[in-house]
């Protein structure tokens, strides 16, 4: 509420006597456009009046509103927060009133999963509103879930080459671009193998991307890269955040698909930086929390070496191997 000047409110009788003066301000206390500040005192003349007054804000007649939310929207969605907050409906009418409508006339469509943008368009005619805060909003104040919708999230496709569809087949995960790049190209050369291991289709995971390009495996990917008895194998930088990649995407993904490290390609690591001068030291900002996971797929030796580089602050970059090595 705002406070007003009794001077101010009779701007517009200013000149009249102060019996009519007196009357239009009573006339607003009637209509409860005003109410007095009663701690501003009264202004000495008879009949007296205040010397402050709140303007009030007008009350909204909402009856049509709560018929519409009672008696015409579906018990697919939740009127509760509606009801109590009238005002917001109002704001969110029209996006309330048009998922009312496909769900009246079109819900046998949600049987069908598709992307959240085509979901989203196909009730609102606009492909981003669900992912926006907007439409998240709405949907809480309607009750409903993102799950309720039958939708995906979309990711980058995953870049993969394979050099046969048959099946089962071994799956090599890159962590790193360059060395994807160098080991299609050895297997475009007609080879089969890569460090003595037969294999089948490269994916570049590109980092941490993996993880959300593995949520949709399922879906991004051709029947025969999915099918059972394929062996994935995982690549990375021996560092703490290549291992800590492996060991999460295991965790995640494990129970699914059979996921493990590629221990030709970190065998060849090891062998290859004892013959350098000197390798890069630890990137800054690395979580080293990391378990026995990855360990556990090499030999006492092997582990030694490895926590032996990491502890001392250093790591192995995937590029320090190239289409020579494999």
């Amino acid at each position: 509420m705002k406070k007003i000047l009794l001077e101010k409110l009779l701007d517009n009788c200013k000149e009249q006597e102060y019996q009519k003066q007196y009357e239009y301000i009573i006339n607003l206390l009637e209509e409860k456009k005003i109410k007095p500040v009663k701690a501003s005192r009264l202004n000495g003349k008879s009949p007296a009046l205040y010397r402050e007054y709140w303007l009030l804000e007008e009350t909204k007649d909402y009856s049509n509103f709560i018929e519409e939310l009672r008696y015409q929207i579906i018990p697919d969605i939740s009127v509760d927060y509606y009801l109590r907050h009238l005002e917001s409906y109002e704001a969110d009418r029209e996006w309330v009133l048009q998922l009312n409508k496909y769900l009246k006339e079109r819900k046998e469509t949600l049987q069908f999963k598709v992307s959240a943008n085509e979901r989203s368009f196909e009730i609102w005619g606009r492909e981003k509103f669900l992912s926006k805060g907007q439409g998240r909003r709405i949907l809480k104040r309607c009750g409903l879930e993102m799950s309720f919708f039958n939708i995906y999230e979309t990711t980058e496709p995953l870049a993969y080459y394979s050099r046969t569809r048959n099946v089962p087949q071994n799956l090599l995960i890159l962590e790193n671009k360059d060395t994807f790049f160098s080991m299609r190209r050895r297997l475009l050369e007609g080879n089969e193998t890569i460090l003595g291991i037969k294999i089948d289709t490269l994916i570049y995971g590109a980092g941490k991307g993996i993880f959300r390009s593995f949520e949709d495996f399922d879906l991004c990917v051709e029947p025969y890269m999915r099918a059972a008895g394929n062996q994935i194998y995982y690549f990375g930088d021996l560092d703490y955040e290549g291992i800590g990649i492996y060991e999460n995407l295991s965790a995640d993904f494990g129970e699914k698909w059979n996921i493990v490290p590629f221990e030709a390609g970190y065998t060849k690591m090891l062998s290859k930086a004892k013959g350098v001068d000197s390798i890069p030291e630890t990137k800054e900002g690395q979580n080293r929390n990391i378990k026995d996971i990855f360990f556990s797929y090499f030999s006492m030796e092997q582990v030694k070496r490895m926590k032996e580089i990491l502890e001392k602050g250093y790591y192995i970059p995937q590029e320090i191997l190239n289409i020579s090595d494999f």
